[in-house]
């Protein structure tokens, strides 16, 4: 194994959507033992399907992140079968139309608790699963937390506020684990992020694409102006960062965020 990572048990929330469902089938093919946890119990299944028939092993788990019983009730669902948790991957999040400003909707009408909705599925998305799994770590004393950030929350997409305020405090979140799991428990439990740049995906389709005529938008041509690698990244394109972070070839790397971006938080635009 490329990793050694063989034998472990990961927990992956968000993984039945487009990054955490290559991430968890392709620690599948690593040798672990992976619970793909989603808000959708269909979108779960689909991807277990998907690793069972490349011969990994994998359960379905339904979870709502928000909810501190729902995460509860999975991690001792997972922990039934598997007898542990070593890998915990916080993938569930995204934008809200109702949000993002627009034409439509000014920054001033968005409601409160859009917001609220909305920095809780990327933040709180991240914290409640975190305190579950966190204490199987210090217990343990060892285990890894990777979370699935944004650039969005390194530097605040024009529109997005919601997503951009809630994976900023994910950003922030990820360092202060990271220093308190090593102070207070274990310098064994690591805690680190991936900062994805742009892809094309179900939750962001509708600022990208024209959904009358399917061409580019205004906004997709000038992301696209200033990501030197001039594309949108691929969701496989995030699994080798996150292999890393996961295994002991990252032994000494903790509060660190990665962007994979196609070089896009290096580039000033001139």
């Amino acid at each position: 194994m490329r990793y050694a990572l063989e034998g472990k048990v990961a927990v992956v929330t968000g993984g039945g959507g487009a990054i955490c469902g290559e991430i968890a089938a392709n620690l599948a093919l690593e040798g672990v033992r992976v619970a793909v946890c989603d808000l959708s119990l269909d979108n779960a299944k689909r991807k277990v399907d998907g690793i069972a028939a490349a011969k990994g092993v994998a359960m379905a788990v339904e979870c709502d992140v928000t909810s501190k019983e729902s995460v509860a009730s999975a991690i001792e669902t997972v922990v039934a079968k598997f007898g542990t948790v070593d890998l915990l991957v916080n993938g569930a999040g995204g934008s809200r139309k109702e949000c993002t400003t627009s034409p439509e909707l000014e920054f001033f009408d968005i409601a409160p608790e859009a917001l609220t909705s909305t920095v809780a599925l990327n933040y709180m998305s991240a914290v409640i699963p975190s305190q579950i799994v966190g204490r199987i770590f210090a217990q343990k004393k060892s285990g890894v937390v990777l979370n699935i950030a944004s650039i969005a929350g390194i530097s605040p997409l024009t529109r997005a506020v919601g997503y951009s305020n809630g994976k900023a405090a994910l950003i922030s979140f990820t360092e202060w684990l990271a220093v308190h799991m090593a102070q207070n428990y274990a310098s064994t439990i690591r805690v680190n992020a991936i900062a994805p740049g742009f892809m094309l995906t179900d939750q962001n389709r509708f600022l990208l694409v024209d959904e009358k005529t399917g061409v580019m938008t205004e906004r997709a041509q000038k992301i696209l102006a200033n990501v030197p690698m001039g594309r949108y990244g691929n969701p496989e394109e995030i699994v080798g960062a996150a292999l890393w972070l996961l295994s002991d070839a990252a032994s000494f790397v903790t509060g660190a965020v990665v962007p994979v971006d196609g070089g896009y938080t290096a580039f000033s635009g001139v």
